[in-house]
Formats: structure tokens, C-alpha cells, sequence
């Protein structure tokens, strides 16, 4: 009977076909983890399938189906993919290492093994594992977050995942690498979270802000800078830029802070761009959607006025891509 404090524990599945060596990673192991155990590979398989082990350990040579094989199949099913797999095995040659890495295995664990070896990278890969699952779940957030502004505003999550997506294609076109790219396609959504804070009674008036709504529609620039906080780097602190400077222009007529040129960080300049793109060419509220045609001569019309000139030129060039994000991501 599995304890309550040992079910949390993180389980893994051992996999030979040598009983003495589930035997010996069993009293390595048995301590700090749930273990499962599997003598073939077909019952490592289904294992794998119904358990869903938070790590493998797996031998290569092994009767009937190879340990490249398990692996092989396992990461060819995106129910257990994700599972790291290690090897443990006598093969020592480095092709065969390069054999493992290229079935999709983390790792090579060579025997005799050592019991310190196994532990620690045992522990490594499953501390990798949990920071993944945290960046995911962190990501996630951020995305309800940003949906939950779109809802109020009475938007679609289409319009965060078209414009998200166009940002990153302008962000790439001028010089990202391919990292910081996809933090700001993952940061581009919190661009308009700050519209929480604002009043219903105004997010939602279907006729023209007077002076005094207006100034409150503002505020969810900063809002939503305060919601997210102040990051020193990272998602986080790129989508704290992005809330507070999307509404700043190139000509310093913007808002809140009315920043101009290159005071404005690069990522509001690119969302500027993406949001008002996609704005123009969907339907709202308190407008029909306007041509393709009809929203890049607005660009070009405010070219080096309200968007920074080289970012509406690379966004010209990358119309193409442009058209199918707009394409795969169309409303229904």
C-alpha cells in the first residue's frame, strides 16, 4: 500500500531484462522514488502508457524489442513523449551514445553503474522536467490573462493569438534572435490586461469616449504595467513594457508618458503595430472591418508618425507570412 506522503513521489519505470539489475537500481532508487518495473520492452510500453512514469530508465540490449526501439515508439506517441528517457547500458561505444541521443533519449548511463551517477542524474532530469512544466504553466497564465481582458473588452482570444503571431514574424524581421521572439509572442497577449481596471460602463460604450472617459481608457496602459510588475528580465518583463508603451506613437503623441522614437521600447513599437493591424482589419463593436488593402495604407499613411517607419516597411515585406497567420487564424 502506497502511502499518502509517498504518492507524491516521483515515480519511475525501470526497464531490463536482467533481473540483478532491476534489483540493484531498485535499492538505489527505492527511497526517494515510486518505481515501476518492466522486463521487455512491450511491457515497458504499456507501462509507460498507463502509468505515465515521471522518468524512464532503460536498458538497450534487450530479447525482442530493442531499448532504441522503446524509445523510438514512445516518443513517436504524444501521450508520452514528454517522458525523459535515460539509457543504461554496457555499450560503451560513442556511436552508440549518438544511437540513444538520436531516438530521443536525455541521457547515457554506461554500467557497471554507480550508484552517485544514477541519483544525480536521476534528479537532474527530473528537476529539468519540473522547470519545464513551470515555464508551461507560467505561459498559461499569462495567456488566461490575456484572454480575460479580451473578454471584457468584448474581443475575441483570436484577435491576441493573430496579432501575438504577427509580432513575432515584425520581431524576427528586425533582428530577435529566435528566443526572444517567442518571448514576445508569448508576452504580446498582457498587451491590453490593464482593460480589467477599466469600468464596463466605458470598455463597452458603443458611441465615442467623451474627454473625461477617454482619460480613464487610458489608464490601462498603467494598469496593466502594475499588474504585471516591474521584471528585470525574461516573458515577464517584456510583457510589462509591452502594457505600458503599445499606445506610445513614434511622434511622441502617444500615451500614458507620450515617449517618442526610439524612447520607445522596440516591443511596444512592434505591438503597436500587430494590434492596430489586426484591430482594423476585424470587426468591433463600433466598426466593420476594413480591407487589407485599406489597413496597409493606413500603416503607410502613418508611417513615422504614429508607428516607427522601418517597422511598417519590414511589415510590408513580410506580408505573405502576414496573410497566412491572418488566414490559419480567422474568425468564424
Amino acid at each position: 500500500m502506497i502511502t499518502q506522503q509517498a504518492s507524491h513521489l516521483p515515480q519511475l519505470l525501470l526497464v531490463d531484462d536482467e533481473a540483478s539489475n532491476l534489483q540493484l537500481l531498485r535499492q538505489i532508487l527505492q527511497n526517494h522514488y515510486r518505481l515501476l518495473f518492466a522486463k521487455d520492452g512491450m511491457r515497458a510500453l504499456e507501462l509507460a502508457q498507463d502509468e505515465r512514469p515521471d522518468l524512464i530508465l532503460l536498458d538497450v540490449m534487450m530479447p525482442g524489442m530493442s531499448g532504441y526501439e522503446v524509445c523510438r515508439q514512445l516518443k513517436a506517441n504524444p501521450a508520452v513523449a514528454a517522458i525523459p528517457v535515460i539509457f543504461v547500458t554496457a555499450l560503451i561505444d560513442t556511436m552508440d551514445e549518438v544511437s540513444g541521443f538520436e531516438v530521443g533519449a536525455v541521457d547515457y548511463i554506461t554500467k557497471p553503474i554507480s550508484p552517485a551517477i544514477v541519483r544525480a542524474r536521476v534528479r537532474t532530469h527530473l528537476s529539468l522536467t519540473h522547470l519545464d512544466e513551470l515555464r508551461e504553466t507560467r505561459l498559461q497564465i499569462v495567456q488566461r490573462l490575456g484572454l480575460a481582458a479580451e473578454y471584457k473588452d468584448n474581443e475575441t482570444g483570436l484577435h491576441v493569438i493573430r496579432m501575438s503571431h504577427y509580432s513575432k514574424v515584425l520581431g524576427l524581421a528586425s533582428g530577435m534572435s529566435e528566443m526572444q521572439a517567442d518571448d514576445l509572442l508569448n508576452a504580446a497577449p498582457m498587451h491590453d490586461v490593464g482593460k480589467i481596471g477599466i469600468p464596463d460602463r466605458i470598455l463597452q460604450k458603443p458611441g465615442k469616449l467623451d474627454a473625461d472617459e477617454w482619460k480613464i481608457m487610458q489608464s490601462h496602459a498603467t494598469i496593466g504595467a502594475d499588474i504585471i510588475g516591474s521584471h528585470q528580465h525574461g516573458m515577464l518583463a517584456i510583457a510589462h513594457d509591452i502594457a505600458l508603451t503599445h499606445h506610445e506613437k513614434w511622434d511622441g503623441s502617444g500615451y500614458p508618458a507620450g515617449l517618442a522614437g526610439e524612447a520607445i521600447p522596440l516591443v511596444g513599437r512592434i505591438v503597436a503595430i500587430a494590434d492596430v493591424f489586426d484591430a482594423l482589419t476585424t470587426v468591433r463593436p463600433y466598426k466593420q472591418a476594413w480591407t487589407v488593402e485599406q489597413a496597409l495604407d493606413y500603416l503607410r499613411e502613418q508611417r513615422g508618425r504614429h508607428f516607427d517607419a522601418r517597422l511598417v516597411d519590414l511589415f510590408l515585406e513580410e506580408l505573405p507570412t502576414m496573410a497566412r497567420i491572418m488566414s490559419q487564424w480567422a474568425e468564424t
